[in-house]
């Protein structure tokens, strides 16, 4: 499968500063999602923590979800919308991150999540009949079900809140992906309703979670 330079460049570039950041601890102290520092003005921590991860494992499973599902933003939406849609659900799934742990103030998060989330969840309104064949799984899943469940996950790891990557992330980047793409292609309110509806439910749940502070 080819790959757009774009993607690639995201690709390389995040697994080098992922490397600059498990290996130099001051590096990842300094740009990591650290909500105290927030809080004091350091707000381009919103940004360069989606470019950190807490082990490869963290990373490869990102920019793996990233490979699958970007490419088909950028062949329908262009380069730079793709960019677009990216940089704005990380920003916008820290937003929701400071948000609901803003009383943490202990909080510390990275992780490219929000952006990948954004994408994931904008491929799938941009092509409602994609199919991922994953190495576990010997038959196709539709992309709006791996989507529902990579979020319900990201709830169970919000619940369980030990491992520092930013799962809240992944719904503010869903929410980002999703208004982002409905913007620039508002047809699909009509044609994709009741796809749109289906992955709207794990982020109401969160929302309801968070209401009743069982988050």
């Amino acid at each position: 499968m080819d790959i757009a330079p774009i993607i690639l460049v995201i690709l390389v570039g995040t697994g080098l500063l992922t490397y600059k950041g498990l290996q130099d601890y001051a590096f990842f102290s300094k740009y990591n999602f650290d909500l105290n520092r927030i809080r004091q003005g350091e707000f381009y921590r919103i940004i360069t923590s989606g470019f950190l991860h807490v082990d490869w494992m963290h990373f490869a499973f990102n920019m793996f979800t990233l490979y699958m599902f970007a490419g088909i933003v950028v062949a329908i939406s262009g380069s730079f919308y793709f960019v677009l849609i990216y940089l704005l659900s990380i920003v916008i799934g820290n937003a929701l991150t400071y948000q609901l742990y803003h009383k943490r103030s202990q909080y510390l998060a990275v992780g490219a999540s929000g952006g990948v989330t954004g994408i994931v969840y904008a491929s799938i309104l941009l092509y409602p009949d994609l199919k991922l064949y994953l190495f576990f799984i010997p038959i196709g899943i539709k992309g709006y079900i791996f989507a529902i469940g990579y979020l319900l996950y990201s709830l169970y790891g919000m619940r369980k809140n030990s491992d520092n990557i930013g799962h809240a992330a992944h719904f503010g980047g869903a929410i980002g992906g999703l208004v982002l793409t409905l913007v620039r292609y508002p047809v699909l309110l009509q044609q994709q309703t009741f796809l749109i509806v289906l992955l709207l439910i794990p982020i109401v749940l969160l929302l309801f979670l968070a209401k009743k502070n069982k988050i």
